[in-house]
């Protein structure tokens, strides 16, 4: 894998890297006749020879499109071409391109369409597009889409925002999206996600260097990644040899009164995860349903007439250096209150469902006491030592209760974690991990089977008790939501919450057995 291998570039990004790699002596002629070739490269590998229909845009999608001809042409494919524009309007490097093709065009028109049979290739408009697609375009592609043509698309199918995975206006489904150098954020959120098929990242000889370039965005760093153990393995904290217990971390758990199975699933999956030890602390009167239940998590009773009491004492021993809040908590006063205790006590902090709607009412005081809690410092004794951090974890009602709602996945997840100062997890099916900083990593493992309940019970389990060992916010949000992934993709269909922790070590022994290769570490 090479460096920097997981980045997502967005469209700006993407242009500053070609600008970049013509100033280090590609030519952009050379950059374009290799993405063409690699498109149709990539056809001949997933498609036996048969009739294509090329559809070129203005720009350069456009000019990578009569490469993509030409080189099917080549290799015995009856190859048709159209050009959304005249010939003579086209410039530069497309116009170069366009003029190598002497296989003939065909009037742009959705009749065009009419053999169903046909491959249809998606020159038509890349990934940098900022407006609705109108006109013929937008006639073509609505036709695209109605007979559910076999498409291959350049890049993003036409009409896709590949810095959000927005639509605009319309966009016909690829069965088979090539794109070049990194992949964009669109090509991992959705709905660009789903419109994109399988997507192949191809190399076209852009040299290393554009990495030491600012993106044109006016970031001088890159800053989203898609999510992948080569971004956080070379941290992950594995058992030692010489170690015990009370150095993996002692994750504390508040379970509520009534909804028990959550925080058991909680603190289930905090010690799969590898804390060493995990203290679930609940109701005094729910005390023996908990107990019956658990095996290896040490179930504490909280006195019935003052439990905060109780849960700031057990806050007191600071070996318990992890705390995960929220799951069947119950929604109100004593929930927030225990939220505020937990951050004031200088421990890495997990808030999930409850937790996070029950400051809905007042989001800046959830947010003061993350900002104090961040100067603070964690550890003791044995206790693995870390930064005071806090994650949030929302599904997208929870986020609306606390946040903006408004914006694509990413700036929201973004624009919260800079506003609260915590690191966000963003659920979904491209959940977003945030960093405070400006951050992000996308979730693109996740399967369907995910989505049922309590599986974001595991999810803040398997955060806090990698927290709990002393793996840093950002790269345990990011290792869980991985592990999450990988769990219930190797379980399949059927899966249930309670399924997601067993499936864990089979997980961490193939990941442990994965090479490490060199990247862009997050941190």
């Amino acid at each position: 894998m090479r460096e920097n291998s997981q980045l997502l570039l967005s469209p700006l990004q993407m242009a500053a890297a070609d600008r970049a790699s013509i100033s280090a002596g590609v030519s952009g002629v050379a950059l374009m006749e290799a993405a063409g070739k690699a498109v149709a490269d990539a056809m001949c590998r997933r498609w036996p020879r048969q009739r294509v229909l090329v559809l070129c845009g203005p720009g350069n999608n456009g000019g990578d499109g009569f490469v993509v001809a030409r080189h099917l042409q080549a290799a015995g494919w009856p190859t048709r071409l159209s050009q959304l524009v005249p010939q003579q309007l086209l410039t530069g490097d497309v116009a170069h391109h366009a003029r190598l093709w002497t296989g003939g065009t065909v009037p742009f028109s959705t009749q065009l369409l009419s053999e169903a049979t046909e491959l249809v290739v998606d020159a038509l408009f890349g990934a940098g597009l900022s407006r609705p697609i109108d006109g013929a375009a937008q006639q073509m592609i609505q036709a695209l889409r109605a007979r559910q043509a076999v498409v291959c698309a350049v890049d993003v199918p036409s009409g896709l925002d590949g810095a959000t995975g927005g639509v605009w206006g319309a966009v016909a489904p690829a069965a088979l999206t090539v794109t070049f150098f990194r992949k964009k954020p669109g090509h991992v959120l959705y709905p660009g996600r789903a419109l994109c098929g399988d997507v192949v990242l191809a190399d076209i000889g852009t040299p290393q260097c554009v990495f030491e370039a600012a993106g044109a965005d006016g970031a001088a760093t890159w800053r989203t990644w898609e999510n992948h153990p080569q971004l956080w393995q070379a941290r992950y904290p594995w058992p030692q040899a010489d170690g015990h217990k009370y150095q993996r971390g002692h994750a504390l758990v508040l379970g509520g009164a009534t909804l028990t199975g959550a925080s058991r699933l909680t603190a289930h999956a905090a010690m799969r995860a590898g804390a060493g030890l995990v203290t679930l602390a609940v109701p005094c009167a729910a005390w023996p349903v908990y107990a019956a239940a658990m095996t290896g998590v040490m179930v504490q009773a909280l006195p019935a007439q003052r439990p905060l009491r109780g849960f700031v004492e057990l806050l007191g021993d600071p070996r318990r250096n992890a705390v995960a809040i929220g799951p069947g908590a119950g929604i109100g006063e004593p929930t927030r209150a225990a939220v505020l205790a937990a951050l004031r006590a200088g421990r890495a902090v997990v808030l999930d469902a409850d937790a996070l709607t029950s400051f809905a009412a007042n989001p800046e005081l959830l947010f003061s006491a993350i900002d104090a809690a961040n100067s603070a410092s964690v550890g003791a004794g044995d206790a693995p030592r870390c930064k005071p951090q806090c994650v949030l974890t929302p599904h997208d009602g929870e986020f609306a209760r606390l946040f903006e709602p408004a914006g694509d996945k990413l700036t929201r997840a973004r624009r919260a974690a800079a506003r609260s100062g915590a690191v966000i997890v963003l659920k979904g099916s491209d959940t977003v991990i945030a960093e405070p900083d400006g951050r992000a990593v996308i979730n693109s493992n996740a399967p369907p089977e995910l989505a049922t309940g309590g599986s974001g019970d595991v999810l803040t389990g398997f955060i806090v008790g990698l927290m709990a060992q002393g793996l840093n916010a950002f790269d345990a949000a990011c290792a869980a939501t991985w592990l999450h992934g990988a769990a219930a993709a190797s379980f399949g269909a059927g899966l249930v919450a309670q399924d997601l922790p067993e499936c864990l070590p089979a997980v961490l022994r193939a990941l442990k057995a994965m090479p490490q290769e060199p990247g862009q570490p997050t941190r």
